[in-house]
Formats: C-alpha cells, structure tokens, sequence
C-alpha cells in the first residue's frame, strides 16, 4: 500500500539514528569522513560535495513527494536550474519557456546560458498550437513551463505539454515551486523533470536557502547527480536539514496557506479600488477548471492590479502592517511584493514585463482576520 503524502513527507529518509535510537536523524555538519582504509568508503561517504547524509535523507525525502525515482539538492533554485539545463543540454540547442517563467530563470538562460550557445524563444503555453510551433525540427530539447506562474498566476495544462513533448522527443521540465509537490505532482502527469526553490513553500521557514531537481529516469538522474558532483552547487548540511523539517509539514501549511488566499482573494474582488484579482481559486480565472484538475487546492499566492495605476500599488505594497514588504515567497509569514522593482525588475521591456499595477501576495498562515485588517487600512489610505 502506498502511504500518503503526509506518512511520506514526516518519515521518508527519516530512519532513526542506529546509534542512539533519537528520532530526529543527527545534522551531519561536516566536510569529509574517515576512510577505513585507502579506497575503503564506510557506507559510500568521502567528501561533502559529493554525499552527505543530511542531504541524502532530503533527497530522499523530496523524490518520494514529487512521485520521482531520484532528488537533488542544490544551493538555490537557480543553482538547480543551471545543473539540471548543463547537464542534458549542449551548445546550440534550444529550449521553448512559457512567457511568464520566473525573471530569474529567464535571466539565467538568455543571459549567462545564452554565451554557452543556448538559445531559447518564449511562447505562451495555454496555446498549444504555440508551443508546437516554437518547437524546431533539429535543435530544440526542451520545454520549460510554470504552473500557477510567477507573478500572472497562469495555469498550464503539464498533460498536454507532455504529449507535445514526447511527439517531438523534448524533455518537459516543470518549475513546482508555486504549487509544490503537495498541491500538484507534474511527473504523474507526464512531466519529465520537476524543479523548484525550495527556499518557497518547501522550506516554509524564510530561514533556508535550496533548490531541487527530481526526475524519474536513471539515465537522467546519472547525467544531474554528475553535475551536481563535478560543480558543486549543493545544499549545505543546515539547509538541508533545515528544508527537512520544514517539508514535514508542507501539507498542514498548504492547507492554511490556501485557504487564507482564496478568502483574501474572494475579498479582494470585491474592493473599489481593484481592477481584477490573479487567483486560480476564483470561478472567473481563465485557468481555474484546469488548476481544478491538476491541483489539489489553488496554493497561497494572490496577485493583484489597482485602477490607480502605479501610484496605488505602490502604497498598497508600502502601507501594510502584517504583510511584510520583502522579496521571495513561500513562508508562513504572509508578504507583499511589487514584482515590476523586485523580483521582475530583470525582465522589464521583455515580453515578460510585469504591469506596474500589480503587486503580488504570498499569503501566510497567520490568522485570516488579521490579514484581512490589514489588507483593509492599506486600501483605505487609497
């Protein structure tokens, strides 16, 4: 019988220490183990960039949620993403990105990846016929979508992509982090490759840094784990263990985090001062069937754009009281972002450019009718 998600995520790489019986697995803090002889490894351990059992447990631990055969873990998201794309991918080929991936991965692969000989278009994934098109005969390899994405809450349809991808023999990746593996599980869907930050939801603390790639294939998995080795991008023990034991209650805060976000959202609606509210969870967006189906809830990030125009959703971002003005997301303390000056400024005058209306919620755990108080003094000094 397979045991659910919660039983996977608390017990998953989490043996008890055979030395002392302590339930928790110790914090392996440190960079290299004794040998028992030249070329005699105890249990396969020899130096921390290579294996360490603390990240060895969360890796262990984010393959059996994301429903993956092997997990790596890295230092951030982005440092994932790098591995995974130099891994598989060599110079010349191309990869197809939604139009609304995140400012960072867009960045990393036009930017830094595009001097390696990467080259890349931009398409919008709700339209198949798109996609299919951006896809070239000869040197196209991968696909790279975001779902809800980052900061336009779009919802891609990860089964159709797959069937794209494997008619042209790609590889579609999918960027989690949003949803993670508790919400949605993009490899049961087709998905070949599953990436995420998990400084987000995965972490839920804002006190750990990491990313992640969980694939489902051996030979996939061989070609990262070289990466992962021969770069050394890898998550320290503390982080791991930190994104250890936030991942064991990922789903309890899941379950929080959305439904304070569908009731900030249904709120929101309902303001003067609003034009429209970028929430799956809402009848009225355009993705919400298909995020019914794909998605076990509709996650705790909400967006949203002032008739004001710039004016308003600046002070919105810079009036708050308990939504903290701060980069990243994904914490159990609830935050405001203007993504057009923060985590977008990178992608401004591209196709990617966020309106300067909109300003983006990473709603918390905290008590719904807090948020609410504060959400309604900071639209009243509008």
């Amino acid at each position: 019988m397979t045991e659910g998600f919660n039983t996977r995520a608390i017990h998953a790489g989490q043996t008890p220490d055979k030395t002392t019986g302590s339930i928790i697995p110790p914090l392996y803090q440190t960079t290299t183990f004794a040998q028992d002889g030249i070329g005699k490894l105890r249990n396969g351990y020899e130096y921390g960039r290579g294996t360490n059992p603390t990240r060895d447990a969360l890796q262990e631990q984010l393959a059996a949620l994301e429903g993956g055969s092997h997990a790596f873990s890295f230092a951030s998201g982005l440092a994932a993403e790098d591995a995974l794309i130099r891994a598989v991918l060599a110079p010349g080929d191309h990869i197809v990105m939604g139009n609304d991936v995140y400012g960072g991965t867009y960045r990393l692969i036009t930017r830094v990846l595009s001097a390696w000989g990467i080259t890349s278009s931009v398409v919008d994934f709700a339209d198949n016929d798109a996609v299919a098109a951006a896809i070239t005969d000869n040197n196209t390899k991968m696909l790279w979508l975001e779902t809800p994405s980052n900061p336009m809450m779009k919802i891609s349809d990860v089964a159709a992509a797959s069937r794209l991808a494997k008619e042209n023999d790609v590889l579609l990746v999918v960027d989690n982090t949003f949803a993670s593996p508790y919400l949605q599980q993009p490899i049961s869907l087709g998905a070949d490759v599953v990436v995420h930050s998990t400084t987000k939801y995965i972490g839920g603390h804002s006190d750990a840094s990491g990313g992640a790639v969980v694939v489902n294939d051996a030979g996939l998995a061989e070609k990262v784990g070289f990466v992962q080795f021969a770069v050394g991008a890898v998550s320290a023990p503390m982080e791991a263990w930190l994104t250890t034991r936030g991942l064991k209650t990922l789903g309890v805060r899941m379950d929080r985090h959305s439904s304070n976000a569908m009731a900030i959202a249904k709120w929101l609606q309902g303001q003067p001062s609003v034009e429209r509210v970028y929430y799956p969870g809402l009848p009225e967006h355009p993705g919400h069937e298909l995020a019914a189906q794909q998605m076990k809830a509709f996650g705790g990030m909400v967006s949203v754009t002032f008739k004001g125009g710039e004016t308003d959703a600046r002070s919105v971002a810079e009036s708050t009281r308990v939504f903290t003005l701060a980069e990243s997301l994904g914490g159990i303390e609830s935050l405001m972002n203007y993504p057009s000056e923060m985590t977008h400024a990178s992608v401004k005058g591209t196709e990617l450019e966020v309106p300067t209306n909109l300003v983006r919620l990473s709603v918390g755990i905290e008590d719904i009718e807090d948020l609410l108080a504060d959400l309604k003094q900071a639209l009243a000094t509008l």
